[in-house]
């Protein structure tokens, strides 16, 4: 069975990673604000770092529940500073904390975040087809598109690449391998 090479240097939890969650389209709010919050962490460090901290984030964060996270205080963001469990940077713990609550605005406005994203795209996931890792993008002009209205709403942390990471592990693009397994469970090639 062929999959994507990237996950294989990461062991068992970026194989399970790969073959049961990236780019698994996703039509969950929860998921998304997840991903947001988690890809913004990575920023500067591998995903296995934050695999590998997830679960200490999902407790953090309060199960990833947005309107929580929306309401943490000066005190809960000191208490996150001192969290040895996560990655333990300032800047993105309050972007986390902003980003909640401009998560929460879109929702008002979209009815939900993933009718928000996806709306990009007419619904529809977008096909990489690509055959090497070398071919893989870092970001497209959709991820600038997105990045862009994101950063006008007021989002930190969500410059085009971010972007482009987070399009990719909820399914909104599609980029295995065109030779990996879940490529051709996904489309029916």
């Amino acid at each position: 069975m062929e999959r994507c090479p990237w996950p294989l240097s990461g062991g068992e939890i970026m194989i399970r990673y790969h073959d049961e969650e990236w780019g698994v389209p996703t039509h969950s709010d929860a998921q998304h604000f997840e991903f947001l919050v988690l890809e913004a962490f990575q920023a500067g460090l591998s995903w296995l770092t934050v695999l590998r901290k997830r679960a200490a984030f999902r407790e953090a964060f309060a199960g990833f529940d947005a309107a929580a996270v929306a309401a943490f205080d000066d005190m809960r963001i000191n208490e996150l500073l001192s969290n040895p469990g996560i990655i333990r940077n300032g800047l993105k713990i309050r972007a986390a904390v902003n980003n909640a609550g401009r998560f929460l605005e879109v929702q008002v406005e979209f009815g939900s975040f993933d009718a928000y994203l996806w709306h990009f795209t007419g619904g529809k996931p977008v096909i990489g087809g690509w055959t090497s890792l070398a071919e893989l993008p870092a970001k497209t002009g959709l991820s600038d598109k997105i990045s862009a209205d994101l950063k006008r709403r007021g989002f930190k942390f969500v410059g085009s690449t971010i972007i482009y990471a987070h399009l990719q592990a909820v399914g909104i693009v599609n980029d295995h391998l065109v030779n990996c397994f879940r490529f051709k469970q996904m489309t029916g090639a």
